[in-house]
C-alpha cells in the first residue's frame, strides 16, 4: 500500500460511522433523497410514519435506523427535516468534496459525466478519460477527455478519490489495477464484470442488466408465475426443450 493509499485508509476508518450496521448505511442515501424531496416542496418537519413511506421502508426500521446516528425526533411533532439533511450528509461523508474521475466515456460515461447530480451532493467530476482517439480531445459538460494514457497523471493533479469505470468489461481490470496503483481506493464499477481489488479498497457495483432482470423476475410474478398464466404469451412460455437422445449405430 502506498503511503497516498495508507493515508486515505487512516482518513476513511476514521470518519466511518462507529457502530452503524451496513444495510444502516445502504439506507441513508435513500433517507435522504426523500428528505431532500421535502426540502423541495418546503416541508419544515416530517413523522417517521411519512418519511419511511416516502423511502419505501417501515417506520419501526426507519426510527432504528436514524437512532444510530442519535436523532430520535420529537413526540408528536416529528424529525426536523433541515437537521436530519446535516445529520445524514455528515455521516455519509457528504459535508466535503470529493473528486470523481470517470474512465470510459461512451454512451454511459457521457450520461454520468452530464449528470447534475453529483455536484449537489458534494461530488466535483474532475477527469474524463478515454482509449478512443475520436473522443479524446472532445469536451463534454465543461472538460476534456483526455487519453487513458494519461490516467494516473489526472489522479494526481486533482486528488481524485473516486473513479468510475464505465469501460467495456475486458478493459476494467486493468484499468481498475491502475487506479488502485495511483492510490486510488474507492471504485464505483459499471462495467459487467467483478473486479478483483486489494481488500482496503471499496467497489461498487451497478449493473443494470441484474436490475432489469430482477424488474422481469417481479413482473413475471405478477403476471401469474413462471408458467406465465395470466401474463403476456413469449418465445419461452413453451418450457425447456426436450432432451435430445443419442443411440449409437451398432456396428
Amino acid at each position: 500500500m502506498t503511503s497516498r493509499q495508507t493515508r486515505h485508509r487512516e482518513r476513511v476508518d476514521a470518519a466511518r460511522p462507529r457502530g452503524i450496521p451496513e444495510a444502516t448505511v445502504a439506507r441513508l442515501p435513500v433517507y435522504l433523497r426523500a428528505l431532500h424531496a421535502l426540502q423541495d416542496r418546503g416541508v419544515a418537519t416530517v413523522s417517521s410514519e411519512e418519511l419511511a413511506s416516502a423511502a419505501g421502508v417501515n417506520s419501526a426500521k426507519l426510527r432504528k435506523d436514524l437512532s444510530h446516528l442519535g436523532s430520535y425526533g420529537t413526540r408528536g411533532v416529528g424529525y426536523e427535516v433541515e437537521y436530519l439533511v446535516y445529520q445524514i450528509s455528515r455521516e455519509l461523508g457528504l459535508t466535503q468534496d470529493w473528486v470523481v474521475a470517470i474512465i470510459g466515456v461512451g454512451n454511459l460515461g457521457r450520461a454520468l459525466a452530464g449528470y447534475g447530480g453529483f455536484a449537489s451532493r458534494g461530488f466535483r467530476v474532475a477527469g474524463l478519460l478515454d482509449a478512443d482517439e475520436q473522443i479524446v480531445g472532445q469536451e463534454i459538460s465543461g472538460l476534456t477527455v483526455r487519453h487513458i494514457d494519461r490516467l494516473e497523471d489526472v489522479i494526481g493533479e486533482h486528488g481524485v478519490s473516486i473513479a468510475v469505470i464505465a469501460t467495456p468489461a475486458g478493459a476494467a481490470q486493468g484499468v481498475c489495477d491502475r487506479v488502485v496503483a495511483a492510490g486510488v481506493t474507492s471504485v464505483l464499477n459499471f462495467a459487467p464484470v467483478v473486479l478483483t481489488v486489494p481488500e482496503w479498497v471499496d467497489v461498487r457495483k451497478v449493473d443494470l442488466s441484474i436490475e432489469l432482470q430482477i424488474l422481469a423476475f417481479h413482473e413475471q410474478r405478477k403476471a401469474g408465475g413462471p408458467d406465465g398464466a395470466g401474463g403476456r404469451p413469449s418465445a419461452l412460455d413453451s418450457g425447456p426443450p426436450e432432451p435430445v437422445h443419442y443411440v449409437e449405430a451398432a456396428e
